[in-house]
């Protein structure tokens, strides 16, 4: 029998989506053949520490993540430096699929469809458009 790969599962965090993270965290868990996969459980909100440390026997992390630091490129980065691969895209696709704007204007660049959008900063003044 194939000794198991080591699975680093990472849910939780500590962006607004965190409780959607868990939940999403304990279904892969859950469907994961324990046969074929030791998963270890990490949140990043409590375990990186944890995470450094076992990052040698680590054989692969899922990211379970969603929102800042989880869907942007930093834990990504994290994962790069300790040497353990990931699903899904790197720390650059991760950082520009999280910024809207430079996602549509590199769509544009590259002549993807993409529908008509506005900016709007947080700063902006908006006034309700009184000509309908």
């Amino acid at each position: 029998m194939t000794k198991p790969l080591t699975v680093a599962l990472l849910s939780g965090g500590i962006s607004s989506e965190r409780e959607v993270s868990l939940k999403s965290g304990d279904q892969v868990y859950a469907a994961l053949d324990k046969d074929k996969y030791r998963v270890i459980r990490y949140d990043p909100k409590t375990d990186l520490n944890r995470l450094v440390a076992d990052a040698p026997s680590i054989d692969v992390a899922l990211i379970i993540l969603h929102g800042p630091f989880g869907e942007d490129g930093t834990v990504q980065g994290l994962l790069d430096l300790l040497g353990i691969p990931y699903q899904g895209s790197g720390v650059l696709g991760s950082a520009i699929a999280m910024d809207k704007l430079v996602s549509k204007q590199l769509y544009e660049r590259s002549g993807i469809p993409t529908p008509t959008y506005i900016t709007i900063h947080r700063d902006d003044a908006l006034k309700a458009d009184t000509t309908a």
